[in-house]
């Protein structure tokens, strides 16, 4: 038998189609009324993951309304023929440009953004260097001393890249050349003067860095202390899944760990520079025998043995063949226990990193050539490219061969650095000395 369902119809005023723009507006004004009294209630909510996704989600709506706001004011602007538009000030210019190096933009991006030509960007970008009362770019206040120029850089980095603290600042304005102290970054981004004068002969305390020889003796109770390149290794293995395995629901893709539902990678790294050494791929979990045979080719490539090799507990080196072959390679294993602080924390952060910037952003190969050199293009721009807390700011590659990386230091306080025997050759000077960058730590 067919239901028929009964026809509802609903009367409406005749001049209903007056009222629809008020009805919008009083259906935006009591959804932000709602909205305002829910993130009020998480906001004091006593669950800090509630708190955050308040936050989280207020963020995000504030990036759309300043995106529509943004979207009114360029039709607005982009009606007006381009001979009648008003012309960017000096200082607009400038801004356009750190932006623009900010955001990674490209010249067709940003003139599309700012409603200009390509050909102008680029010719703004050519008269950079320009001074005087016709310079096309200009900054937004007089720069005439050195120390007023290190208060405008930090500021703009301060609010081109809100992420970044003081610290960081510091870190990365030592890689350019310019030392700064975290202390004197601080100062600069709130708008203050250069610290006091110090007495002369009077060292800091962050300067009193001693590199230890490398034939000494280790520290007691069994600290292990990197002190040079290749002399402590750390070894560890984990399980990156495929698009076939981890997340299917049915038996038995959601249990088995091998080939094509997730590769094996294990992972060795250097101690002393936080680099890479190798990352191998492997379709099981690899056995004894296997990890042996790969560090045996790691000891080969690069000719040098590790003192120390740091790993866990796992089946692989918690036995009596890979004791042996420590033993006759005169390698001397460290096992060490997951939660202690120092035993195989570095390798754990950096798995941890891996698949956060690497495996979980990529579509995970199912070859394995194809999965050995993502994983080789990972690790070049790891040790090369990427900077690290850990190393005062520096990448491996900086931490392990400084060679590569000589420039002039710049160094903009009067009596520093204390001249050691790590800074030989300081050219003295009124307001600013040059030495030769060693990649020491930063005063």
């Amino acid at each position: 038998m067919k239901i028929v369902q009964p026809v509802v119809k609903i009367l409406l005023p005749k001049e209903w189609p007056r009222r629809v723009q008020s009805a919008m507006l009083h259906a935006v004004s009591m959804a932000q009324h709602a909205l305002t009294h829910a993130r009020g209630w998480a906001a004091n909510s006593l669950n800090a993951r509630v708190r955050l996704q308040t936050e989280a989600e207020r963020g995000r709506s504030e990036c759309a309304l300043l995106r529509e706001e943004m979207r009114i004011r360029d039709q607005r602007m982009a009606a007006i023929p381009a001979h009648r538009r008003p012309h960017y000030a000096p200082v607009e210019r400038l801004a356009i440009l750190e932006l623009r190096a900010a955001r990674g933009w490209s010249l067709a991006e940003t003139a599309r953004r700012f409603l200009v030509d390509d050909e102008t960007i680029s010719a703004w970008t050519l008269r950079l260097d320009e001074t005087g009362d016709k310079a096309l770019l200009s900054l937004p206040v007089p720069v005439n001393r050195f120390p007023e120029m290190v208060g405008c850089l930090t500021r703009r980095l301060k609010t081109l890249c809100p992420a970044l603290g003081k610290k960081r600042i510091a870190q990365i304005l030592a890689r350019e050349g310019l030392h700064l102290s975290v202390t004197t970054a601080g100062r600069r981004l709130k708008g203050g003067g250069p610290a006091p004068r110090r007495q002369e002969g009077l060292a800091d305390e962050s300067v009193k860095t001693s590199a230890p020889a490398e034939g000494k003796a280790d520290p007691p109770h069994g600290v292990v202390t990197a002190r040079h390149p290749d002399h402590v290794w750390q070894i560890d293995m984990t399980v990156v899944p495929t698009i076939w395995g981890f997340w299917v629901p049915w038996f038995p893709f959601t249990k088995l760990q091998a080939w094509p539902f997730c590769w094996w990678v294990v992972v060795v790294l250097d101690h002393f520079s936080r680099g890479v050494l190798k990352l191998a791929v492997f379709r099981q979990q690899p056995d004894s025998a296997q990890i042996r045979v790969l560090l045996s080719a790691l000891i080969r490539k690069r000719g040098k043995t590790p003192r120390h090799l740091v790993c866990d507990k796992g089946v692989q080196f918690w036995c009596d063949a890979f004791k042996g072959w420590c033993k006759r390679r005169e390698i001397r294993p460290r096992f060490g226990a997951i939660g202690r602080y120092g035993s195989i924390a570095v390798t754990e952060r950096f798995i941890q990193t891996m698949k956060k910037e690497c495996t979980r952003v990529i579509q995970v190969a199912l070859r394995d050539q194809d999965m050995r050199r993502q994983l080789e293009q990972y690790a070049q721009w790891f040790n090369e490219h990427r900077p690290h807390q850990g190393l005062a700011g520096q990448t491996p590659l900086e931490k392990s061969d400084p060679s590569p990386i000589q420039r002039l230091r710049l160094e903009p306080r009067p009596r520093w650095p204390i001249p050691n025997s790590r800074t030989p050759d300081i050219v003295p000077s009124k307001n600013v000395r040059f030495l030769p960058h060693d990649g020491s730590r930063m005063a």
